[in-house]
């Protein structure tokens, strides 16, 4: 089979059902956004080699920017979508045949408030599509069905048998999918599925899941936190860090990633960064996996002088093999100069980005000894880190 699949996740919708007023997808299920989740899903699965998030134009930096935050590569790409939801996967499309480098040949299109996907679901929607062209997830309808009439009386009983109820993903051949939006004219369709058959496309069904919920009211909010903690099969983990370095000369002084304005820099092996130090050694704790000599001893070569934010990207990845991510951080950096409140902020981007965090999930603080201890005395710099990780989802 291709390695070439792309993902197409509309989230162009203004979720006004939710009464919120952030659209459904930004809203936050478990401390991380619906559409991360969403992201994630796709972002894990072997065969997914693009993904395509379309979004509303006002939502387009703050949806690039969250991305950025939680992407380590350049799998992930936002654009701007259309009115209707077959304009999104149109653009999506178009983003796919004209301006993406990587020869794609099917496509799955998933709908951004969907977040509880499972990776077997992603793969059955995915083989289906490069098997018979054209797939869809869907599950039997189990329900007698009323037909309405205009009073609120019921009209028909319609008969169920070889009834579905269409979710998402739905895949296709790239080239498939094009030819049906050549042929679509100015016509809507609800779903790809329909527009595919409007093409003459055979469209296979697919078991979908009970769990794969579309977030549309408040009450499936609930729900959808409810399946995600179900799934959950080991407990969150919490970790303590800390890490302390002596001022030096000669140096630069690096805090979180981040170059400090100050006449001295801190002794050590790499580059003494004391913050990312101890945000490390709270996340190997919280793991069980020792400490950070443990993993980058400082009578190795390879870690001399080397960026610190370097080691927490590979703890990262450690963290996420192990099937968790940073529900939140809170760090308390101890030194009596220089001032930091003007560095705040970019450490915490610089970190949340290297840790893959939620916006808002790192929080870091400066404070002092009033002169007391060696940090008092300006001798050096001390760093407390304390980390909650969370199981990551698994498949419902």
């Amino acid at each position: 089979m291709t390695r070439y699949a792309a993902a197409i996740i509309p989230a162009a919708g203004s979720g006004s059902r939710m009464k919120s007023s952030r659209p459904k997808q930004y809203l936050k299920l478990a401390g991380t956004p619906v559409l991360i989740h969403t992201i994630s899903a796709f972002h894990r699965h072997a065969d997914i080699a693009v993904i395509v998030v379309v979004v509303p134009s006002e939502w387009l930096r703050q949806t690039t920017a969250m991305v950025a935050s939680w992407q380590q590569d350049d799998k992930v790409v936002v654009i701007t979508g259309g009115l209707r939801r077959q304009d999104s996967v149109k653009a999506g499309v178009d983003y796919l045949i004209t301006r993406c480098s990587t020869p794609v040949d099917t496509v799955l299109v998933h709908d951004g408030a969907r977040p509880l996907i499972s990776q077997e679901l992603i793969g059955n929607c995915l083989y289906s599509a490069e098997e018979h062209g054209a797939a869809i997830a869907a599950i039997p309808v189990k329900d007698t069905l009323k037909k309405g009439g205009t009073d609120n009386r019921i009209t028909a009983t319609i008969d169920r048998t070889g009834l579905w109820q269409a979710q998402t993903p739905q895949a296709a051949k790239l080239s498939l999918l094009r030819q049906a939006f050549d042929r679509a004219g100015n016509r809507d369709f609800t779903d790809e599925a329909s527009l595919l058959e409007h093409a003459g496309c055979d469209v296979h069904l697919v078991a979908g899941s009970e769990t794969n919920i579309k977030i549309t009211r408040p009450e499936d909010m609930i729900l959808a936190q409810k399946i995600f903690m179900r799934h959950i099969t080991t407990h969150p983990r919490i970790g303590h860090g800390f890490d302390a370095h002596t001022f030096c000369t000669g140096r630069d002084l690096i805090l979180g990633g981040i170059k400090i304005d100050h006449h001295e820099g801190l002794a050590g092996h790499s580059d003494a960064d004391v913050l990312t130090h101890a945000l490390c050694d709270a996340i190997l704790g919280a793991l069980g996996k020792g400490d950070i000599g443990h993993h980058f001893p400082d009578s190795s070569a390879a870690f001399k002088d080397i960026y610190s934010i370097t080691l927490l990207e590979k703890v990262t990845a450690v963290m996420l093999e192990d099937g968790f991510h940073i529900g939140n951080a809170d760090i308390t950096i101890v030194c009596q100069a220089p001032r930091l409140a003007s560095y705040i902020d970019m450490m915490r981007q610089t970190l949340s980005k290297a840790c893959r965090a939620a916006d808002g999930a790192i929080n870091i603080k400066a404070t002092t000894t009033e002169k007391m201890g060696y940090t008092g005395r300006k001798e050096g710099i001390g760093c407390h880190a304390v980390v909650f990780l969370i199981p990551t989802q698994e498949n419902p």
